[in-house]
C-alpha cells in the first residue's frame, strides 16, 4: 500500500535510508576515499538530505507499507514556477524489493506531479547505482546528462 508521509514515519525513513544507500551515496564514496569529514559520517549527511526533503515538501513524500510496516519511500519536491517535479530520494528495503513497491511509489509520485500541474519529472542517480540504471528507464525516464563529482581535502 502506498500512502502519504506522516511525521511518525520520520525515524523509519532514516533507517531505510541508511540500509539502502551505502553503495549509492556520494557522501559514502567521499568517506571511503578520504575518511569522515567534520567528525560526521556519510549516514549523518544522508539523513540530513531526508530531513531537508521533509522540511521542504512533506506533502511530496510517499511511503510504501507491507503488513502495516513502512518498507520504502519516495521524496519529491515540486517547483510550481518551472513546472518541474524533482524526485530527490527513493528507497525500498532489500528484503522487500522485487515486489513492485518501487514501481508503485514511482507511479504515485508521477501521478501526484501530474495532479499538481508539473510538466516534467526529474531524477538523478549515480552511475554505480545498477538498480536505478535499470529501473528509471523502465519507468519512462530518459538520460539527458552525466555529471562527475569531484572532492578534495582542504587540510594538509
Amino acid at each position: 500500500m502506498i500512502r502519504r508521509y506522516r511525521e511518525a514515519d520520520r525515524a523509519i525513513l532514516m533507517e531505510i535510508t541508511i540500509t539502502c544507500f551505502p553503495k549509492v551515496s556520494i557522501d559514502r564514496n567521499i568517506e571511503d576515499r578520504f575518511g569522515t569529514v567534520g567528525g560526521k559520517d556519510w549516514t549523518w549527511r544522508k539523513k540530513r538530505e531526508i530531513e531537508a526533503d521533509i522540511s521542504a515538501c512533506p506533502e511530496g513524500i510517499l511511503v510504501a507499507e507491507m503488513d502495516g510496516n513502512v518498507v520504502g519511500y519516495i521524496t519529491c519536491r515540486l517547483d510550481l514556477e518551472s513546472r518541474v517535479g524533482h524526485i530527490s530520494n527513493m528507497a525500498v528495503l532489500p528484503a522487500c524489493q522485487g515486489r513492485g513497491l518501487g514501481k508503485q511509489l514511482m507511479q504515485a509520485a508521477l501521478d501526484n506531479f501530474r495532479q499538481k500541474g508539473m510538466e516534467l519529472a526529474r531524477i538523478e542517480t549515480l552511475a554505480q547505482n545498477e538498480v536505478g540504471a535499470r529501473f528509471y528507464p523502465k519507468a519512462g525516464f530518459v538520460e539527458v546528462a552525466r555529471q562527475i563529482h569531484y572532492a578534495m581535502p582542504l587540510s594538509s
